[in-house]
């Protein structure tokens, strides 16, 4: 103030970034740094320098200073690899802050309604009869979604608290799928068939194609997209359905719009993946630690924090022992204590 009396100019102002677009840009640089090293790790190490030189020749033409097997190493094997931990983290990691934000609950994963289950038992079907891979990509998605349908229509069949009802729908639904499953292992050859079952149950990125990814990356683009549309909504939703329904709110159509687009995430997540828990559930919980309880930022930091921990987790599933380990198990050994200890930190984040 004294500057402006004897000047009559007032100081330049350097500009503080915004918080949020803080956070947005530390967790992506994180995601680029935690997939730079992804790429570079495996049984063939490759520098940083050559896998920034392989990345970039598929865009520009510079000289090709590296050799042909790191280049199919890297854009034939881990690319894809590492491409589907980006999709699946950063889609199941969304998929459950809906999931939390629609049912008012942060105990609340995309596997609520039965889709793990049913996803379970479609490629369960499909490699005991088939054994071909892309049919019980196939089959995990149908049946993936087909249970979620038949949760949502047992929930209508009663009119009174229809959140609870679907919750418990979706309990009674993953349950029948989840015996199902088990007899099909019942019958399953436990000499051929059987191992397969039970490793794909486990959960992999061991397997991912180019295939895989042009097959599901629709879904997951256009499902996101309308998730990080309506995610203001959700923060309406989660006051509650008679609040929401004053504020004009039609939250039949809302909570079906949410539930679909969830749901076909996840089951494209599980069919090209197999079974990992505990990303959607614990992921958005850290997201509400950084950013609050506010859906218009707790989406798209998940997504990034997702992202960069299931990228993360596949690099040790693969680098820990000579031979790889299953993901799912490394993320509920990972997830349980995290999960524990934000339990024991209290609600806060969800509340706040």
């Amino acid at each position: 103030m004294i500057d402006m009396i004897h000047t009559g100019k007032e100081r330049p102002v350097k500009a503080i970034p915004h918080p949020f677009a803080l956070t947005i840009a530390v967790l992506t640089a994180l995601l680029a740094a935690v997939t730079v090293i992804s790429l570079m790790t495996g049984r063939i190490f490759i520098t940083p320098g050559d896998v920034i030189k392989i990345l970039v020749s598929r865009f520009l033409p510079i000289p090709h200073s590296f050799s042909a097997t790191f280049e199919s190493v890297i854009i034939d094997v881990r690319l894809p690899r590492v491409l589907a931990g980006v999709l699946v983290g950063a889609g199941l990691s969304l998929s459950g802050a809906a999931f939390q934000g629609l049912f008012r609950n942060p105990l609340v994963s995309p596997h609520l309604l039965g889709v793990a289950a049913g996803s379970g038992f479609g490629a369960a079907i499909a490699i005991l009869l088939f054994s071909n891979i892309l049919i019980t990509q196939v089959s995990a998605f149908i049946f993936g979604v087909v249970a979620v349908a038949l949760a949502y229509m047992l929930s209508r069949t009663y009119r009174s608290a229809p959140i609870l009802m679907l919750v418990l729908s979706g309990i009674i639904v993953g349950s029948l799928f989840s015996a199902l499953t088990s007899f099909v292992k019942y019958l399953a050859d436990p000499m051929n068939k059987m191992p397969t079952i039970v490793f794909w149950l486990l959960g992999s990125l061991n397997n991912i194609s180019n295939t895989d990814l042009a097959a599901v990356s629709p879904v997951f683009t256009v499902c996101a997209a309308i998730l990080l549309l309506i995610r203001w909504r959700i923060n309406i939703l989660a006051m509650g359905e008679e609040d929401a329904r004053a504020l004009g709110v039609n939250t039949q159509v809302l909570t079906t719009v949410i539930v679909l687009c969830a749901t076909c995430i996840t089951a494209a997540s599980v069919c090209i993946s197999g079974i990992i828990g505990w990303i959607g559930l614990v992921v958005p919980h850290i997201g509400r630690l950084l950013v609050g309880p506010d859906h218009k930022r707790l989406l798209p930091v998940s997504m990034l924090i997702g992202a960069s921990y299931l990228v993360g987790v596949d690099m040790l599933a693969r680098s820990l022992l000579v031979i790889e380990i299953p993901i799912g198990i490394l993320t509920a050994i990972i997830g349980a204590p995290v999960f524990a200890y934000l339990l024991k930190k209290g609600q806060s984040g969800w509340s706040r």
